[in-house]
């Protein structure tokens, strides 16, 4: 993951002199920020938070010590991060969930670009021990039997969904994941740029399509 992190607030100016501060916070209910325990400022210095009126907080470092007055408080102002969620992770996939469920019902839109057009590529690219392109199954045979499932025509409108053959929930990562060794091929890292490209067709592949998320499938 390097160094990637989700920006969730921004430190502004001191409010008082006793070093609390202003906090712009970026969650959807901003008394939230301060339960997302240490954030990580620019410099990668962790701190933790607490409302002390509506916009204005205390916060404290590493050491438990709050900011010494005024000063201090200026010298931060810093944006307030915390470290990026795992690719696949059950956090990660709950958050995708709730995104996708405030779409449902709604028109799938995405824009061609060129992770579009390079995920296409993809798509059409044979690859594994069984020599198979994902169009082979998924455009060529779409409708017909794989092993007593229906093959779907590769639309992602309802990730992240429930399966029956997972007994869970699950997301296109893993969806994809599954294909590609299904043909005995290497699946793509979860953050590579291939498949980055490969959902971005998929999901361009869906335009029109309205979102089911969180979806039901076999």
């Amino acid at each position: 993951m390097g160094d990637r992190r989700i920006l969730m607030g921004v430190v502004g100016r001191p409010h008082g002199v006793r070093g609390l501060v202003r906090v712009h916070s970026y969650t959807a209910d901003p008394a939230d920020l301060a339960g997302y325990g240490p954030l990580l400022d620019d410099a990668g210095r962790a701190w933790t938070l607490a409302w002390r009126a509506s916009g204005v907080a205390e916060l404290r470092g590493a050491d438990g010590q709050a900011l010494d007055g005024r000063a201090a408080a200026e010298r931060l102002g810093r944006d307030v991060n915390a470290p990026a969620l795992p690719e696949e992770g059950e956090a990660m996939l709950s958050l995708a969930a709730l995104v996708g469920l405030q779409s449902r019902g709604l028109p799938v839109a995405a824009e061609r670009d060129s992770a579009v057009a390079a995920g296409e590529a993809l798509f059409t690219t044979r690859m594994g021990q069984l020599n198979l392109s994902c169009a082979d199954c998924h455009d060529g045979l779409a409708g017909g039997r794989l092993g007593g499932a229906r093959i779907p025509q590769g639309r992602v409108n309802a990730y992240p969904e429930y399966r029956l053959e997972w007994q869970g929930m699950g997301g296109l990562l893993r969806r994809i994941r599954n294909c590609m060794t299904g043909v005995r091929a290497e699946p793509f890292p979860a953050a590579s740029a291939e498949m980055a490209s490969l959902r971005a067709y998929l999901g361009w592949r869906s335009n029109g399509l309205l979102v089911e998320t969180p979806g039901v499938r076999p």
